[in-house]
């Protein structure tokens, strides 16, 4: 598929509000269609990083932490947000460490450049799986972050997306593009054989 021929033009912009986290921007647009339109943007400073460790037992690590948009508590995979400066490799080699208190041998991507919600973010996500885990405190926890740490087969992990009880998308993503690959053989063996330890 190619892309439309109409693109949106930009006729003025604001920035209505930043932190270190987000700028809001407002735009006077022309829409593809030629009409006039109001656009807002959240742009996202970092870029989202997540993992999906999976251990010497076949079990991944799932972190549970309050979310504030939705006011819940959320299972979710090792993510976070990483500078663009660096590597998203190195941005998660970083989460993993922070959140779950994990490093890792060997390391494979998942998702390289997808786009969160790209109705209104600029958002750019990056996953990787990641085995031969050990434990590692090189980086602290993030001082606004409660976390819980529990320990699932993939298996379980997976049941637990399709009955709803994970709603954090991106986690959906890696657990689904993981499955796909170990159903595929697009996995490296050794991998294959962790993954399928408690199915």
């Amino acid at each position: 598929m190619s892309d439309a021929p109409n693109r949106w033009r930009i006729r003025s912009a604001r920035t209505v509000y930043s932190n270190r986290w987000i700028t809001v921007r407002e735009y006077q647009t022309v829409a593809p269609t030629g009409a006039d339109a109001l656009y807002g943007l959240v742009h996202m400073h970092n870029l989202a990083l997540g993992v999906l460790p999976i251990d010497e037992n076949g079990q991944t690590v799932l972190i549970g932490q309050q979310r504030f948009p939705f006011g819940r508590y959320s299972w979710e995979l090792p993510e976070g947000g990483g500078s663009p400066l660096v590597t998203p490799l190195e941005g998660a080699q970083r989460e993993l460490s922070e959140e779950a208190g994990l490093k890792a041998e060997h390391w494979l991507q998942l998702v390289g450049d997808m786009h969160m919600s790209n109705s209104v973010t600029d958002e750019r996500a990056y996953a990787f799986l990641a085995w031969g885990l050990s434990a590692d405190q090189s980086f602290a926890k993030d001082s606004s972050e409660e976390l819980s740490v529990r320990r699932v087969s993939f298996a379980d992990a997976l049941k637990m997306a399709d009955s709803g009880e994970i709603t954090d998308a991106f986690t959906l993503v890696m657990l689904y593009k993981a499955d796909h690959l170990l159903r595929t053989g697009g996995l490296p063996p050794e991998l294959v054989k962790l993954m399928q330890a408690q199915t």
